[in-house]
């Protein structure tokens, strides 16, 4: 009798707390909502996270504002999400760096554990190598047999220790024995215009920055770094088509929130998301950024993000890389 009146209570104690969370969850959001973006304004990261902020604004009825926190490859941002409350105010705009991190820069936050998954918004895009219009190169071989000839002096942009564009850089010297000087810079916009007044040689920027700069002219893309040539460049080879055979660098935007937000939040949050991932403009846009909108659950954005942190651990360790 014991036993059952105990049982009793506890249901009784589940039930009361039920239409409580259904009532916060119809409730929220009753203010703006605060996108943390961990790199410099004109980055992809910016550029797509204001597109979903924005639609998500419009779905919601609240503002949703762009928050850029750069800094230390993207963990300055993730950390300011990983000790915010959670309350689904303050989200994290990820993107590959996040899942790089792990492998080469020791973080005050567990990317894990610290992180609840609303959604991966789309997966893409591939990254440009790119030159200066004027330059002489017109292939990936042509920088490849400049670097030969000129061992250790051929300069190219990095973005940040643990960034795409320096996981690049690496892939492409372990596949080449090649040795280039990576020089380090706070974010895509100001080494492209390093790359326009001819301070830089190569640069390799995400496909949404760097498109305005290809089709004006000023620079010259040679080649994606994703396994498959993107629909918004179609006519630039693959790096594997231009000799590099498994060659294979892309990205992908997700949305975060700090760990045990309430689950009926989550919810909320990613319905917003899937919902605005099938709709034809959202879609249309994120083609012109080479990407393929997703709205993948929670559960598959956790996934996600444990399975690409452990592929890049592997690639970087194998690398010589280790967090520090």
């Amino acid at each position: 009798m014991t036993s059952l009146r105990s049982s009793a209570v506890l249901l009784s104690s589940v039930l009361l707390l039920l239409p409580a969370g259904a009532s916060f969850a119809q409730g929220y959001p009753n203010k703006p909502i605060r996108f943390v973006i961990p790199f410099p304004a004109g980055g992809f990261s910016d550029i797509t996270g204001r597109v979903v902020a924005q639609k998500l604004s419009d779905s919601v009825g609240q503002p949703v504002v762009n928050d850029n926190r750069p800094g230390a490859s993207g963990n300055i941002g993730a950390e300011i999400v990983a000790r915010a409350a959670p309350d689904g105010y303050t989200l994290l705009i990820n993107s590959i760096n996040y899942v790089i991190n792990p492998s080469v820069v020791k973080a005050p936050f567990d990317p894990i554990k610290d992180f609840s998954g609303v959604s991966l918004i789309a997966t893409g895009p591939t990254l440009v190598m790119t030159v200066n219009a004027a330059s002489p190169w017109k292939s990936v071989k042509d920088v490849i047999a400049a670097a030969r000839a000129q061992p250790g002096k051929l300069n190219f942009a990095n973005s940040g220790l643990g960034s795409s564009p320096h996981l690049s850089i690496e892939v492409l010297q372990a596949m080449t024995g090649i040795k280039v000087v990576q020089v380090p810079y706070k974010g895509a916009a100001l080494a492209i215009s390093s790359l326009v007044s001819g301070d830089i040689a190569v640069v390799f920027p995400n496909l949404p920055v760097i498109l305005p700069h290809l089709k004006s002219g000023r620079v010259r893309g040679l080649a994606v770094t994703s396994a498959k040539r993107s629909p918004a460049v179609p006519d630039l080879p693959t790096m594997a088509e231009s000799g590099l055979p498994g060659f294979d660098v892309s990205g992908f935007l997700g949305l975060l929130a700090p760990a045990k937000t309430p689950r009926a939040i989550v919810t909320r949050l990613h319905g917003e998301i899937a919902r605005m991932t099938r709709q034809q403009d959202f879609i249309d846009r994120f083609a012109g950024f080479g990407m393929e909108p997703l709205g993948s659950t929670p559960e598959e954005c956790d996934k996600f993000t444990r399975d690409q942190i452990a592929k890049w651990a592997k690639v970087l360790r194998e690398a010589g890389y280790s967090a520090q």
